[in-house]
């Protein structure tokens, strides 16, 4: 895609463009589209499922995303993956990986691998946004420009190295954050809703059983 071409060989704002979609875009969608009876074969062997169970364990998804997110950003690893095909595609496919992982938690459609309930799946989150924000933070606010390719690379509408720097960390911290955000949004209004569904459910059960299966009496309006 255009975004591939200049990721790879231009700008470094693209290349944050390309992680967002990679990582916090198709990881969901790819869970949410994927049907629970295709995935369950696959962890019907004991091992198999105590396996999946501890990938899908939210301290264990949370602390392997961010350290792999984290880890590829050093600018040394950084600039030789991209000097190096397999080293790339190695990559992107562990950032893949660990994203479907991270997002395992808030989108599953296996009760055998459940998500969080609605409150945790909000702090979950926003521990995400925050650990966002502190590698995109030292990104951001570096006075030169820390990746050597994209100095090197040719100068395309005019941007600087350090001004792309600064716009990539920027598209993974407001991105991110605008995306963290309103899922956590989401997810309050469907606790909202599921509790009043709850309250309303046990008021109709304790008024049901105070004025018996056919409800309330004319009489009943005069007592």
């Amino acid at each position: 895609s255009p975004i591939h071409v200049l990721a790879e060989n231009f700008l470094f704002s693209m290349h944050m463009l390309q992680h967002v979609l990679l990582t916090l875009v198709a990881p969901p969608l790819l869970i949410l589209g994927t049907p629970d009876w295709l995935l369950r074969p696959l962890l019907r062997p004991n091992w198999a499922f105590r396996t999946a169970r501890i990938a899908t364990n939210p301290l264990v998804t949370f602390a392997a995303f961010n350290m792999v997110f984290a880890l590829w950003h050093f600018p040394a690893l950084y600039d030789t993956s991209l000097t190096i095909e397999w080293m790339h595609a190695f990559e992107h496919a562990l950032m893949i990986s660990t994203a479907v992982l991270v997002w395992w938690p808030i989108t599953s459609m296996m009760p055998e691998l459940p998500r969080l309930n609605y409150p945790l799946q909000m702090g979950y989150l926003f521990a995400m946004s925050v650990a966002q924000i502190i590698v995109f933070g030292m990104i951001t606010f570096a006075r030169h420009p820390i990746y050597d390719f994209y100095i090197n690379a040719p100068r395309v509408w005019g941007i600087s190295p350090l001004a792309d720097q600064q716009i990539g960390a920027m598209i993974m911290k407001i991105g991110g954050g605008v995306l963290f955000l309103s899922i956590i949004i989401y997810i309050f209004f469907k606790w909202y809703n599921s509790e009043e569904a709850l309250r309303k459910a046990d008021a109709e059960e304790h008024y049901g059983s105070d004025h018996g299966l056919d409800g309330p009496t004319l009489e009943d309006g005069y007592r």
